[in-house]
C-alpha cells in the first residue's frame, strides 16, 4: 500500500522526521518498502492566470499568451498545450526557475514571438507521466502564490507491505492510529456528521445469501452532476497514493476506500430494476466488466443483481451496464460488509486483482460501513450536489464476525518476551490499541476489535505488547539454561546395536511417512481407529499411523514392482494411537517392525533357493532380542490377527504382557495390497525390550561338563518351551544350558504325540560331578516333567 506522508499527519502528526516515522512503521510490523518524493525537485514554480490567448501567427500549435503571476506586468508566454485558454489558472515557470533535471527558464523567443516562461504540465514537474496538458488548477486558486507550497508538495508517498492479517492498515486511518498507538498521541479524525435526507427515495435490497454478506447498505442521490470537477485537493491524495483521477463520483469512493479502509460502488440508478439482490451467481451466467472485459460466472461467486441480471462482482469489480457515465443523473452508493472467505481466491479465478477484493479478502471492518456511507455521501453532496435519500440497511446479525475474548497470563508474557512489562503499562498499551480490557488475578482479558481479524490467541496478544513495547525496548538477555548430564544407564541397550543386528543378517533400514492411506491401513488393522488428518496433503496420506507395517509393506510393493523379489526391510519409528487418557487425545509410542519376502538366501550358484518362512523372521527376532535383558523371558505365543495367516502368527509376550506380534501376512491381505508372494512380519513395542543384561562376573568352573539328552514323548498341542522353562525351574544351579535339537513325530510316537530331543549341560564349580549327582539333576527334570505335562522318555 502507498499512501501520502501528508495525509497520515493530518490524522496524526508526531515530532519526528520521515525517517524517524518510517522507523517507527516498519518497528510496528508494516515494512516500509520506498520512500519518494510527491513532486520532482524546482523552484520559482507560481500560481498564474492567463488573462488573453491566442493563436500564435507563425504556427497553427502553439498560442501566444499573456499570464499574471502577480507581479508587476503580464508575462509574454508562448503554450503549445492544447488545454490552454484565457482564464485558466496554471503552473507557472517563471525567469530563473529551476525545473526537474537541471533545466532552467530563461527569456527566449519562439518562432519570433517572445517567451517570459513556461506553462507547466504534470510531468515536467516530476508529478506524474501526464504530460497531455498543462496543469489546471482551481479558480479560486490565489495568483502569485508558489506553487510548491500552494498544492503542499514537500510531502513523501510511502509505501508500506502488509502481512495478510493486518488488512486493518490497509488505510490512512488503520496507519494513523497505529502511529498515534506508539506515539502515544490522539488521532484527529475528520468530522463526520449524518447527511440531512432531503429525498423520500428508497432502494429495495435482497440478500438472498446472508452467510456471504452479513451487512448491505444502499443509498440513493438523485440529481447530481457527474461532471463537476473533482477538486485538485482530492485529486492530490488520491495520485499520491498510486490511484489516477477518473470522474468525481469513481473518484469519492476511492477517496473512501484509502481514507477509511472501506471499498465502496456506485451504480446508475436509472440502470436498476429493483430489488436490488445479493446472491450466488447460476453456473453460465455472464457480466461484461467495467474494463469491457466479460466475465464467465462460475456458481461460487457472490454477485449484486438486479431483476435482469447480475450488475456486478460483489467486492471485487463493477459491471459496465450498471455503471456511472457522463449521462448519469441518480446515483445509489453501496457500501457492505462481505465475508472473507466469499471473497477469498474469487478475483484470481478469473485473473483480477482490486483494491476492494485485497480489502475485503483480508477482512473489512464489519461496524464501518454506516460511517463510510456517510462519509462518502458528504462529499458527493460537496462536490455534486444532489438530493440525498435514507440509508437502506439489511443485516444479518447472526453471520456478523463476533468479537473474541482472549485471556493473557502474567507468567506466559513474561515467559515469552524473557522481560518483565510492569502490569499498567500492558494494560495501557490495550487501552491505546482500542481493545477493551480487565486484569484480574495476574490474567487480562481482551476484547477484540471489529477491525482487527487477528486476535485470536494468547499469542496474538504477546505481540501486540511486544511491537508497541518496541522491540528494542526489550533488552538482548542472553538466555538462562542449565546444563544436565544425560541419565545414562548401563543396562540401556542402545537402539543402533539392534539395527546392526539386524543389517548383519541382511536387512536395509527404512524410512517412511507418518502419514499413511486410511484404505490401505484398515487392511492390515480393521478394528483399530486411526487419527484423520483435518487438512491433508493427499487423500493417500491423510491417517497417522497406527502401525509402522502400512508403510513399510508399501515399500515392499515398491521395491517388487521394480523387479526386486528378495525384500528385508525394518524401521523404528512412532506410531500413534487414539487414546482418551492421553496427552492431546493420541498415545506415541516407538515401535520396531520388520518385513521379509522372497528367498532365504541371496542367489547363488552353490546352493538351491529356497523361500523364507515363519521361522525365519522369528529367528532374526530372536537374534536381536537375545542382546536385550528380556530376551530369555519372551515367549511367542500362537494368536489370530486379522492381516495374519490363522496358524501362522504369534504374539509376543513379556511377563504376560503382549508387546508385540509376528506372522504371515494373510494372502487376501497381501493380495489388496499388491505383494506378490509371501511376505512376513512383526512389530513390537521398543520400550519393553530397551534393556540389556549388565556383566556380572562369576567363576568359571574347572571343571568338566556332563551332557545328557532326553527323547520326551508329550501331546501335540504342549509348547516345546514350556517343556524348556520347566526344566530350568527344577534342575537348579548345576544346569547350565538347555536346548531343543530335534522334533519328530511319526513311527513309535503315539497319534496325537510329538517327541521332542532336550539336550541338558549340567557342570559344578566345586567338583567333578558323579553319575549319582547327574541322575539326581536327570530325576528331578523328568518326575516333574510327568507331573506337569505328562511327559516320559520315549522307548
Amino acid at each position: 500500500m502507498k499512501f501520502s506522508e501528508q495525509w497520515v499527519r493530518e490524522w496524526v502528526n508526531p515530532a519526528v522526521n520521515t525517517e524517524q516515522l518510517c522507523d517507527q512503521i516498519t518497528m510496528l510490523g508494516l515494512e516500509v518498502d520506498g520512500v519518494e518524493a510527491v513532486a520532482g525537485e524546482f523552484n520559482g514554480v507560481v500560481v498564474g492566470e492567463v488573462v488573453e490567448c491566442a493563436q500564435h501567427p507563425d504556427a497553427d500549435k502553439l498560442r501566444v499568451t499573456k499570464v499574471n503571476v502577480g507581479g508587476e506586468r503580464l508575462l509574454d508566454i508562448v503554450c503549445g498545450a492544447p488545454n490552454c485558454r484565457q482564464g485558466l489558472k496554471v503552473a507557472c515557470a517563471i525567469e530563473g526557475a529551476v525545473l526537474p533535471g537541471d533545466f532552467k527558464i530563461k527569456k527566449t523567443k519562439l518562432r519570433g514571438q517572445p517567451s517570459e516562461g513556461m506553462l507547466c504540465s504534470y510531468r515536467e514537474l516530476g508529478m506524474s507521466e501526464d504530460h497531455s496538458g498543462i496543469i489546471e488548477l482551481p479558480a479560486d486558486a490565489p495568483v502569485g502564490k508558489d506553487f510548491r507550497e500552494y498544492l503542499i508538495l514537500d510531502d513523501k508517498e510511502i509505501e508500506i507491505s502488509l502481512t495478510p492479517n493486518r488488512a486493518d492498515c490497509l488505510s490512512i486511518a488503520g496507519v494513523a492510529r497505529e502511529i498515534g498507538v506508539v506515539n502515544q498521541l490522539a488521532v484527529t479524525e475528520p468530522a463526520i456528521n449524518p447527511v440531512p435526507v432531503t429525498s423520500d427515495e428508497k432502494v429495495a435490497i435482497n440478500v438472498l445469501a446472508p452467510e456471504a454478506c452479513p451487512r448491505y447498505l444502499l443509498r440513493s442521490v438523485k440529481n447530481v452532476n457527474v461532471n463537476a470537477e473533482t477538486p485538485v485537493w482530492m485529486k492530490e491524495k488520491l495520485r499520491r497514493c498510486g490511484i489516477r483521477s477518473i470522474d468525481p463520483i469513481v473518484d469519492i469512493t476511492n477517496f473512501v476506500l484509502l481514507e477509511l479502509g472501506q471499498p465502496m460502488h456506485a451504480f446508475d440508478a436509472a440502470k436498476l430494476a429493483q430489488p436490488v439482490q445479493v446472491r450466488f451467481a447460476a453456473d453460465g451466467e455472464e457480466l461484461v466488466l467495467l474494463d469491457g472485459t466479460t466475465a464467465k460466472l462460475q456458481s461460487n461467486t457472490l454477485v449484486i443483481a438486479d431483476q435482469t441480471g447480475p450488475l456486478a462482482m460483489a467486492g471485487i469489480f463493477g459491471g459496465q451496464a450498471s455503471g456511472v457515465n457522463a449521462q448519469t443523473k441518480d446515483v445509489i452508493l453501496e457500501a457492505a460488509f462481505f465475508a472473507p472467505l466469499a471473497i477469498t481466491g474469487r478475483a484470481r479465478q478469473y485473473g483480477l486483482h482490486t483494491d476492494s477484493s485485497h480489502r475485503f479478502e483480508r477482512g473489512v471492518d464489519f461496524e464501518l460501513q454506516h460511517k463510510a456511507m456517510e462519509r462518502a455521501t458528504s462529499l458527493l453532496v460537496e462536490i455534486c450536489g444532489g438530493e440525498v435519500g435514507e440509508i437502506c440497511e439489511v443485516v444479518s446479525e447472526a453471520h456478523l464476525p463476533k468479537l473474541n475474548k482472549v485471556q493473557l497470563r502474567r507468567s506466559k508474557l513474561d515467559a515469552l518476551l524473557g522481560h518483565h512489562i510492569e502490569t499498567e503499562t500492558v494494560t495501557e498499551i490495550f487501552h491505546r490499541l482500542g481493545l477493551p480490557v480487565s486484569y484480574e488475578n495476574e490474567v487480562w482479558t481482551v476484547t477484540s476489535a471489529s477491525w482487527r481479524f487477528d486476535i485470536e490467541i494468547e499469542e496474538d496478544l504477546i505481540e501486540e505488547i511486544a511491537r508497541i513495547y518496541g522491540y528494542n525496548s526489550i533488552p538482548n538477555n542472553a538466555p538462562l539454561a542449565h546444563l544436565s548430564m544425560r541419565e545414562h544407564h548401563e543396562s540401556d541397550l542402545e537402539l543402533s546395536r539392534i539395527k546392526l543386528a539386524l543389517v548383519g543378517n541382511d536387512f536395509h533400514e527404512a524410512i517412511t511417512y507418518s502419514f499413511v492411506d486410511p484404505k490401505l491401513q484398515s487392511i492390515l488393522h480393521p478394528e483399530q481407529a486411526a487419527w484423520i488428518l483435518p487438512n491433508p496433503i493427499s487423500s493417500e496420506m491423510s491417517a497417522m499411523r497406527v502401525s509402522l507395517l502400512t508403510g513399510l509393506l508399501g515399500a515392499v510393493v515398491y521395491n517388487q514392482n521394480r523387479q526386486q523379489n528378495r525384500v528385508r526391510l525394518f524401521e523404528t519409528g512412532l506410531r500413534f494411537i487414539p487414546d482418551g487418557s492421553a496427552e492431546f487425545g493420541i498415545r506415541q509410542e516407538l515401535v520396531f517392525a520388520a518385513v521379509m519376502t522372497g528367498s532365504r538366501l541371496s542367489e547363488h550358484w552353490a546352493s538351491k533357493a529356497e523361500p523364507a518362512d515363519f521361522f525365519d523372521l522369528k529367528g532374526y527376532i530372536e537374534n536381536f532380542l537375545s542382546l536385550t535383558k528380556a530376551g530369555p523371558y519372551i515367549k511367542f505365543v500362537a494368536k489370530e490377527f486379522p492381516a495374519f495367516h490363522p496358524g501362522q502368527s504369534a504374539a509376543i509376550v513379556l511377563d504376560g504382557e503382549e508387546i508385540g506380534y509376528i506372522g504371515q501376512l494373510h494372502p487376501m491381505a497381501a493380495q489388496k495390497l499388491g505383494i506378490n508372494g509371501k511376505a512376513f512380519a512383526c512389530e513390537l513395542i521398543v520400550d519393553k525390550v530397551a534393556e540389556r543384561n549388565v556383566a556380572n562376573a562369576k567363576e568359571i568352573s574347572k571343571f568338566p561338563a556332563n551332557k545328557r539328552d532326553l527323547a520326551l514323548v508329550v501331546a501335540e498341542n504342549i509348547a516345546a518351551s514350556d517343556i524348556l522353562d520347566a526344566c530350568r525351574e527344577v534342575a537348579g544351579s548345576k544346569l547350565t544350558q538347555v536346548n531343543l535339537f530335534d522334533v519328530y513325530q511319526g513311527q513309535g510316537v503315539p497319534e496325537g504325540h510329538k517327541s521332542l530331543a532336550i539336550s541338558l549341560t549340567i557342570q559344578d564349580t566345586e567338583k567333578t560331578l558323579e553319575e549319582d549327582d547327574i541322575n539326581a539333576v536327570i530325576s528331578v527334570v523328568l518326575s516333574e516333567l510327568k507331573d506337569r505335562f505328562n511327559a516320559y522318555l520315549r522307548d
